[in-house]
């Protein structure tokens, strides 16, 4: 069975060359999602919750590798499906425990404009989005 390390190498290796929104390795992000998780289980699913649908990875790619279920099960759930609205992604993802806090975190990570040179209108919706979702996971209400 694959460690996290494992994990950790295999993300890293799929994603060499990408970059986040402000232009920094995006393994990086990867990794702050998965420091946010407690169980191994739900670092694995942190740091490989782009995977499959970033990446030439398939799930049965990581069923052939071992990983865990719990983990693939997590995976399916953080992972967009083509044509699916980020709504309906973002509802599909809080249905699953692992995989509601590994997209919190996601979403935490995203939305940290800290690491943006500026925020122009494009960000401004981005974000949005983001936060309508983080509310919809965690079950926080807007406040004015």
């Amino acid at each position: 069975m694959p460690t996290l390390e494992d994990a950790i190498a295999l993300a890293a290796k799929a994603h060499v060359g990408q970059t986040d929104k402000a232009g920094a390795p995006y393994i990086l992000h990867l990794l702050r999602v998965m420091q946010a998780q407690q169980s191994t289980e739900a670092r694995m699913a942190g740091v490989l919750h782009d995977l499959v649908e970033d990446t030439e990875h398939t799930f049965e790619d990581l069923e052939e590798m071992g990983y865990p279920d719990e983990v693939i099960e997590a995976l399916r759930h953080v992972t967009k499906r083509d044509g699916e609205s980020y709504a309906d992604f973002a509802k599909r993802a809080g249905r699953h425990r692992v995989a509601r806090q590994v997209k919190t975190a996601d979403l935490e990570d995203n939305m940290d404009v800290t690491r943006l040179d500026s925020v122009g209108e494009e960000d401004a919706e981005r974000l949005d989005k983001y936060l309508r979702a983080y509310r919809r996971l965690t079950g926080r209400k807007e406040t004015s």
